[in-house]
């Protein structure tokens, strides 16, 4: 949950007054496009994986402009991207994985901006290729400490893994829809966000059932769990098996490893920065 304590740069709550779209009406992005009066923003990040880095943004609704076509918050975007962490043309994310290993308790890395930027340029033709930060081990806005040697380093884009701007007049789905993601051997699920109230998740996993090739996993791959209900108190759970089906009807088992994120109070709207019981039985509040 973010909170208001944040002295390490400036957070996405005390920004979202600010930055927040000017246009009371603003035009649909399509995928890969951004829109003219797309601001900049400070733009914070989810970190997991032990041999690959994987970014997943921390998203938010906020309000509906006037015409409730579009959300008037910056962060309206559920994105994960595939990185690396250089400094002076070298690859350093090794710095980031062995703090990872040396500190298996630690479920949240972060990685915080040092300047704002238009999150769409991520997937836009040129595509943004990189940008600075600085990787915490913890929750940057929860007290979170900088890794050393991955301050204000590179971050480098490998790939983009996921890009949707999220649209008031989808409908939620009905059963709980997940995306995966991973390097083959080290497989995640991010829970799917569609609309609010929703929740963010991120959670390893193994699978049965389904035989993945590398390029299977160039961009996420949806699935749903039919027997459970899109709803945060029905998410699945560490140790947890699943029946699940793909979006081309293949089936497979999913089982749960371990919950490294859960947020749902930022994805009401208005989002709330106050601990939610869910979050406080889960282990995920401040």
């Amino acid at each position: 949950m973010i909170k208001p304590q944040y002295d390490q740069g400036i957070s996405r709550r005390a920004l979202l007054g600010g930055i927040v779209l000017a246009s009371s009406g603003l035009p649909n992005l399509a995928r890969g496009a951004a829109a003219p009066n797309e601001g900049p923003a400070v733009h914070n990040w989810m970190l997991v994986g032990g041999q690959s880095a994987f970014l997943s943004h921390l998203p938010m609704f906020e309000q509906l402009n006037p015409g409730g076509t579009d959300y008037l918050t910056p962060h309206r975007f559920q994105v994960i991207l595939q990185a690396a962490f250089v400094i002076g043309g070298r690859d350093i994310s090794s710095l980031y994985f062995v703090d990872r290993a040396k500190n298996p308790d630690v479920k949240m890395f972060t990685v915080m901006l040092a300047k704002p930027f238009v999150l769409p340029q991520v997937s836009a033709p040129p595509p943004l290729r990189s940008f600075q930060g600085t990787v915490f081990r913890g929750h940057l806005e929860r007290g979170g400490k900088p890794v050393s040697g991955l301050e204000k380093v590179a971050v480098n884009i490998r790939s983009v893994v996921h890009f949707h701007k999220f649209d008031p007049k989808a409908a939620s789905p009905q059963s709980l829809e997940y995306l995966l993601f991973g390097n083959g051997t080290e497989l995640f699920l991010a829970h799917s966000i569609v609309k609010p109230p929703d929740f963010d998740q991120i959670v390893s996993v193994k699978v049965r059932g389904l035989a993945l090739n590398p390029s299977d996993l160039q961009t996420a791959m949806r699935l749903s769990i039919p027997l459970k209900k899109n709803l945060p108190t029905d998410r699945l759970r560490a140790g947890e098996h699943a029946a699940a089906e793909m979006a081309d009807g293949r089936k497979l088992t999913v089982q749960a490893v371990r919950e490294f994120y859960f947020e749902e109070g930022e994805l009401m709207m208005p989002a709330t920065f106050d601990d939610t019981a869910e979050e406080r039985k889960s282990g995920f509040s401040s």
